[in-house]
């Protein structure tokens, strides 16, 4: 029995697609991180029981905050984006939440920056305060070694191939981390929008970017760039018709990020088939019901999507870009 509604919406379900191929399924992903930091937090000393905690979100990392600090007896304060919709809105304020969004935009660096100011507001008005640092604390790391216990457990042995969105970081960072401690031969595929400054996309933007949680226009400490090994750029008209894909043939929905992993995981198993694949599903579809799924006849069919292979990041293109990150930074730097 599980004391707390976090403890059970945390626990993700790993789906076997067919032989070598599984999706971790979360109903809200970062509830682990947020769980695992706060625990650290209050271990630590850095904070006690009663205390405000205050960060930026897009949505789940929201939610995620909210829950921890309800565990924990702690209060929460949000910065969101616009992406924050009324059902999580509803959600945060009868948990006693206090929920700033920022004015709706449709550049991502703005939307960002505007939150990142707001927050520093708040903290020069409340030096009491505690900043979460989601993008650039490892603390959030600490919570997903649970999970990769969890994979090390149910995934047959022999080599692993791991493809998630990378937001912040720490969900694909950490997993990729703590399996490759326990000697297992991990490839970790990362999953960008473009427009994203994280692996160096900023400079190609996509005006329907709506992918929320991925991709980012300020740099992020906890994006470990030399933990991944392969990245994909994927627009929101890929990213549709992945988790279109995913809903009709495995009944998975799920987020837009969900459906770009899913395209980069296809295109990853013909490339390599040697390997168990397992892709992230961060969280439900529930927020994209209006903005993309109802958009589901547009959907271009996945067989007829190929991504172009670039050496350059001069090369990144529409509609979806994918390379080996090692060999393109390798040439970044040389």
């Amino acid at each position: 029995m599980h004391e707390h509604i976090a403890e059970a919406v945390k626990a993700p379900d790993l789906i076997s697609l067919r032989p070598g191929l599984a999706c971790l399924r979360f109903e809200t992903m970062k509830v682990y991180s947020a769980l695992g930091a706060v625990r650290h937090l209050l271990a630590s000393g850095a904070v006690r029981p009663g205390d405000t905690l205050v960060d930026s979100s897009s949505g789940i990392y929201a939610q995620a905050l909210a829950l921890a600090c309800h565990r924990y007896g702690m209060k929460c304060h949000i910065v969101g984006s616009s992406t924050v919709d009324r059902t999580l809105r509803v959600q945060l304020e009868i948990l006693g939440v206090t929920l700033e969004q920022v004015e709706p935009s449709r550049n991502l660096r703005l939307d960002q920056e505007l939150r990142v100011r707001r927050v520093a507001e708040i903290l020069a008005a409340n030096p009491s305060y505690h900043w979460m640092r989601q993008y650039h604390d490892e603390i959030h790391y600490y919570g997903y070694r649970e999970v990769a216990g969890q994979l090390a457990r149910e995934l047959p042995d022999g080599p692993l191939a791991l493809v998630g969105g990378v937001g912040s970081g720490a969900s694909t960072g950490a997993l990729a981390t703590y399996l490759r401690e326990t000697g297992r031969d991990v490839t970790l595929v990362g999953v960008q929008p473009f427009g994203s400054v994280t692996f160096g996309s900023q400079d190609v933007p996509d005006p329907d970017m709506i992918i929320a949680g991925i991709g980012s226009a300020i740099a992020f400490r906890n994006v470990r760039h030399e933990l991944y090994d392969r990245i994909h750029w994927v627009n929101f008209d890929c990213a549709l018709s992945g988790a279109v894909e995913l809903l009709r043939t495995a009944g998975i929905f799920a987020g837009l990020s969900t459906g770009a992993a899913w395209l980069a995981t296809r295109w990853e198993r013909r490339r390599d088939p040697s390997r168990t694949y397992v892709f992230l599903a961060a969280d439900t579809g529930h927020r994209y019901v209006e903005s993309a799924f109802a958009r589901h006849a547009e959907a271009p069919a996945v067989d007829t999507l190929k991504p172009r292979e670039i050496s350059s990041l001069d090369e990144l293109s529409h509609p979806w870009s994918t390379a080996s990150w090692p060999e393109l930074r390798a040439t970044r730097e040389a």
